[in-house]
């Protein structure tokens, strides 16, 4: 296994270099990657981001906003939290089996003293039935990369005011507000892990995955970023995390919006429908997907907002590849009028 360690504490430059690095390169082992950035709010890739973040709050406090390439929903990140990526071949992994990529951090934390570390859900790891990571899933050129959060010291009521969550989500897990859902990772570790800085704790949980005593035991695993690679890496930045398109976009006034909360996920469907067609639509949601949900909106376009013909167009389509563990049938009867 390789690793590489991301000097940018700007979230927008360390998802570039996550990218480029799944794509675009080719390592004969599985790549391990850890960043830490300054405060920030990544959603995912379907989202709509305007209604995922505390706008007000987040321009208060010169919070970052980017989206990211795979899908899930929305996160905030500080500097006392740790970011981990696997990148693996993807015919090795199951699309949404995060239990199994990410099992090599539970197990490296449990090393660490955190017994009761364990993934949950579709793609939370928690403890005490509290989530300190949240994972998401994204695969392209035969590559797939599993990146998730690793709270470590996080300021979590900066966290609860910088994101804006439906209350769909709150009630379908039984709670009462998802600050009461959240902790960090640090108090469930030995003691002599508790007052560590981030960066510092990224090392120890690194040498855990390791095996190893020492950084300079395992420096022959590490990558170096060249030059060449920073030119591309620098493309990708221009083209995603700092472009308002991207990370914002625009969209269409819709006059039908269906919502609903799936356990592996939200579909958040809004059609613009003029004399019974379909004009437009979009897919908001923190659902996962192999495939890009705009290849199925693309598809809608230009037909009959009715069910049959719903139906018949869902029906020629694999839809699990765009939302993964979501059945055909309640995705059709959620959009269908």
């Amino acid at each position: 296994m390789y690793y590489v360690l991301m000097p940018s504490r700007d979230i927008r430059d360390n998802l570039a270099t996550e990218q480029y690095l799944t794509e675009q390169k080719d390592f004969a082992e599985p790549l391990v990657l850890f960043y830490i950035q300054k405060p920030c709010i990544i959603v995912g890739r379907n989202q709509n981001t305007i209604e995922e973040i505390n706008n007000e709050y987040v321009h208060e406090h010169n919070i970052t906003v980017t989206r990211r390439v795979s899908g899930g929903g929305g996160i905030y990140d500080d500097l006392g939290n740790l970011c981990f990526s696997f990148v693996v071949d993807a015919a090795d992994e199951q699309f949404g089996n995060f239990k199994q990529i990410v099992q090599p951090i539970v197990e490296a934390l449990h090393r660490l003293g955190a017994q009761g570390a364990q993934v949950t859900g579709r793609n939370d790891i928690t403890i005490d039935g509290k989530k300190f990571s949240g994972n998401a899933m994204y695969t392209k050129n035969g590559k797939t990369f599993s990146h998730g959060t690793l709270s470590y010291n996080v300021d979590l009521n900066a966290m609860t005011k910088a994101l804006h969550v439906n209350n769909d989500k709150i009630q379908s897990k039984g709670i009462k507000s998802i600050r009461s859902r959240v902790t960090n990772i640090r108090p469930y570790l030995d003691k002599k892990y508790q007052n560590l800085t981030t960066e510092q704790f990224r090392d120890v949980l690194l040498l855990s995955l390791f095996h190893a005593q020492s950084l300079d035991q395992i420096k022959d695993h590490q990558y170096h970023l060249t030059a060449e690679d920073e030119a591309v890496i620098d493309q990708l930045k221009a083209k995603y995390y700092y472009n308002w398109d991207w990370v914002y976009g625009k969209s269409p006034k819709f006059t039908v919006q269906k919502r609903k909360h799936f356990d592996m996920g939200t579909i958040d469907a809004r059609f613009q429908v003029e004399h019974g067609i379909i004009k437009a639509v979009r897919f908001y949601g923190d659902f996962f997907g192999e495939k890009d949900v705009q290849l199925l909106e693309r598809q809608l376009i230009g037909r009959p907002y009715d069910y049959d013909s719903l139906q018949e167009m869902l029906d020629h389509n694999e839809l699990q590849q765009y939302f993964t563990g979501i059945k055909p049938h309640d995705i059709l009867q959620l959009i269908a009028p």
